[in-house]
């Protein structure tokens, strides 16, 4: 049972749930474990408008060349916090030819010349190494993925576009109003057949859909903390980046301090509890005893089922999957129903892999499974990654990986690919069953444009591994299970001390940075004129759009490190006619800057004279930019490219009735472009112009009521607003983006 408050809760000495209390809400706010880390970490007088230092950042190999050439043309001399840089995205350099290597030793020569960490490929997904040698009770890191998240260490992490990072690396502060707390109130224990993906898939169904905990911080409390290991609790943390929330973090306990001292950092642990009142401003209650092996089903991990629910009633809701895939690409070329088989479902594929799969506990319980048993010879095959090459250690030495091998699992080493779209693209028209992090359209590698498409549903390792034992019959780990042991974990971190660069305060300043021929620095950007004139280039009516439809992941990953060569993906996979349009915007902008006004752009300004009368526009205090509208853009992963792929192409402004993440809006603002509201209809379509007269005076009132012109075959006058902003966030969009801001 899942049951969310409608309202606040007082939580009285970390156990018992009131709804009213003798003490005020401001007052007991400060008695969560989130206020204590947030405010220890706040440079502001005011906790109410945080500054926030972080105690370390990560990023990975598609993202820290973007933001170390970000910081660097924006004055950064040194790194001046620990700052780890792994290499498990591009990690097997199979597409682009040199160029993922390329982007690797600049990563490299960077942790040497800044004073870095460098994870070689292979050797640690992001979030493992950090786990293992970074989070710690009580601190707070900053990282550019979006499943940056170390809660279950006592850790409030938070995943963000590079922007952010850079402002960290530049010594600036990570500011936000102080965000809302929510108490998600663990009771009972879970039954050994469910696993971490399970209490996660369980929480995400409950929360997402309704916007719950967007935005927000969500904080494990109450006595079913204590009932799962910590191995096991960061599996369920990671996925609370799918549930919308900013961050994430746990009451700490003895397991905590034993998963410090096995990586040889008990030094790091502190007792982490509610004080004896804590207010929260709202409460998801989770039975972990009724919490049953579940299933997220495409195209959303919050579209989640229990798996006993889907095997009564395959047809219905399978039929709705194809439903949404044709609603999605406009083809009928997604088939599950053609899955169900005498009854049963078949599946093509498993996978257990990264940050939420590839833990010990779960490829032990693998394990457990499917000892001295078979895949099959059929169409089912099963992948495995371990998430670091200690873990990959030890489960070699307790014989795991040899059991794992016998029964025709592939093993493989630590690579995010299967998450993102560019490891074990499943076979057109599959159904794979993923112990990952997501499930979106197209994540997994295929490409609808070209009539490519196959299905991705989350489960745990535990029923993924009962699958694989019934040869891709579909399965509950309930149904097979036996009692069984997870033996305890060593951690050997031999590989880490003879390949991870150590270079934190060993800068040498002097040293080059390794440029390969795809690694480009940003273009230049105008800074924001008086005026600004948008053309729609894309209108996007789907519920949500999430990173992926906005830059496609996979191999587009190659052009990370060029930003004018991943912008020709901007939209492929949902629009692929914006690319041309938003260049033809470019053009006339570049031209206008020159004095050469063309034919459309004159008659534009003809009808919006008319507007003004005699208040007849000045062509230099007006700026021609591309726009795109959509209802709730950026779900997903926090790449800042989701952005800035629309700003090199000559981007000013996203329209849209809300922002589906923080970091989404925040890679918009630290890219120039101006995140608008708009409440009514889009009665607009592609080619129309929007005419927004004196922006900057918005920008410094209360952007609460901005009036703007539709200019096509009528003129039509709208209401547009923007959100909160922090004054350095509107220097930012003034100056046109974060480079140009720090350049001032």
């Amino acid at each position: 049972m899942i049951k969310l408050y409608e309202d606040g809760i007082y939580l009285l000495n970390g156990k018992n749930i009131v709804t009213e209390y003798n003490m005020s809400k401001e007052e007991a706010k400060k008695g969560t474990i989130a206020y204590s880390i947030l405010k220890s970490h706040n440079t502001n007088s005011s906790m109410n408008n945080l500054k926030i230092k972080f105690d370390a950042m990560a990023s990975h190999d598609i993202t820290f060349v973007g933001i170390i050439q970000t910081a660097k043309a924006s004055g950064m001399k040194k790194f001046p916090l620990p700052y780890v840089l792994t290499n498990c995205h591009n990690s097997l350099c199979a597409v682009g030819g040199t160029i993922n290597e390329d982007d690797h030793m600049f990563g490299l020569s960077a942790a040497k010349k800044y004073g870095g960490i460098y994870v070689p490929p292979h050797i640690a997904v992001i979030h493992q190494f950090m786990r293992e040698k970074f989070a710690g009770c009580g601190k707070m890191i900053l990282g550019s993925d979006s499943h940056t998240r170390y809660g279950a260490l006592g850790t409030i992490a938070i995943g963000e576009g590079g922007g952010e990072l850079v402002k960290q690396l530049l010594e600036q502060t990570y500011d936000i109003t102080y965000p809302e707390v929510i108490a998600i109130y663990l009771d009972g224990k879970p039954k050994p057949w469910v696993g971490p993906q399970d209490i996660a898939l369980a929480i995400i169904g409950a929360v997402f859909k309704k916007g719950y905990v967007k935005n927000k911080i969500v904080e494990f409390v109450g006595p079913g903390v204590s009932s799962m290991t910590t191995d096991f609790r960061n599996g369920v943390d990671v996925m609370t980046t799918e549930t919308a929330c900013l961050s994430s973090i746990w009451r700490t306990d003895e397991d905590t301090r034993e998963f410090l001292k096995t990586h040889k950092r008990e030094n790091e642990y502190k007792e982490l509890n509610p004080q004896d009142v804590a207010y929260y401003d709202g409460c998801v209650y989770v039975d972990l005893d009724t919490v049953k092996p579940m299933i997220a089903l495409p195209f959303h991990p919050s579209n989640v089922y229990e798996i006993d629910e889907l095997k009564k009633n395959p047809y219905e809701i399978l039929k709705a999957v194809e439903e949404e895939a044709f609603n999605i690409t406009g083809k009928r070329i997604l088939s599950l129903t053609d899955k169900i088989i005498d009854e049963k479902i078949m599946v093509q594929q498993g996978v257990i892999a990264g940050c939420a799969g590839g833990n010990y506990t779960n490829l032990v319980e693998a394990r457990n499974y499917l000892k001295d048993k078979s895949c099959g010879n059929g169409e089912f095959s099963l992948s495995i990654y371990p998430s670091s090459q200690p873990v990959f250690t030890e489960l070699l030495k307790q014989g795991v990986i040899t059991d794992l091998t016998n029964t025709g699992a592939i093993i493989r080493t630590a690579f995010c690919g299967p998450c993102f779209g560019a490891g074990d693209t499943p076979v057109n028209n599959g159904l794979s069953i993923r112990h990952t992090t997501r499930n979106f359209p197209n994540r997994e590698g295929s490409k609808p444009g070209v009539n490519q498409m196959s299905a991705v549903a989350l489960m745990d390792a535990r029923s993924i591994a009962a699958t694989a034992l019934n040869g891709g019959i579909l399965t509950s780990a309930e149904e097979v299970y036996k009692e069984h042991q997870v033996p305890e974990y060593k951690f050997d971190e031999t590989s880490y001390e003879n390949r991870v660069f150590y270079g934190f305060e060993k800068g040498d300043f002097e040293s080059e940075l390794k440029y390969g021929p795809n690694i480009k620095d940003w273009p230049e950007m105008r800074n924001l004129a008086d005026n600004i004139l948008l053309k729609v280039c894309s209108k996007i009516m789907d519920p949500v759009t999430t990173t992926d439809e906005l830059i496609p992941s996979g191999e587009t990953s190659s052009y990370r490190s060029n930003p004018l060569g991943l912008a020709e993906f901007t939209l492929s996979r949902r629009d692929p006619e914006y690319v041309g349009r938003a260049k033809e915007v470019d053009k006339l902008e570049k031209d206008r800057a020159t004095g050469n006004i063309s034919t459309e752009i004159k008659v534009v300004i003809e009808k919006i004279n008319k507007i003004f009368g005699q208040e007849k526009i000045n062509l230099d205090d007006i700026q021609i930019g591309s726009t795109i509208y959509a209802i709730k853009p950026g779900d997903g992963s926090a790449r800042e490219q989701a952005a800035s792929c629309q700003r090199v192409l000559g981007g000013l402004a996203n329209i849209s009735k809300e922002y589906a993440t923080k970091r989404y809006r925040s890679n918009l603002i630290n890219w120039g472009m101006i995140p608008f509201i708009m409440e009514e209809e889009a009665n607009f379509e592609i080619n129309d112009y929007i005419y927004v007269p004196q922006i900057k005076d918005s920008l410094n009132g209360d952007m609460k009521s901005i009036k703007a012109y539709v200019i096509s075959d009528e003129i039509k006058e709208i209401n547009l607003s923007i959100s909160y902003l922090t004054d350095v966030e509107k220097e930012i969009i003034k100056a046109g983006c974060l480079i140009n801001y720090n350049k001032k």
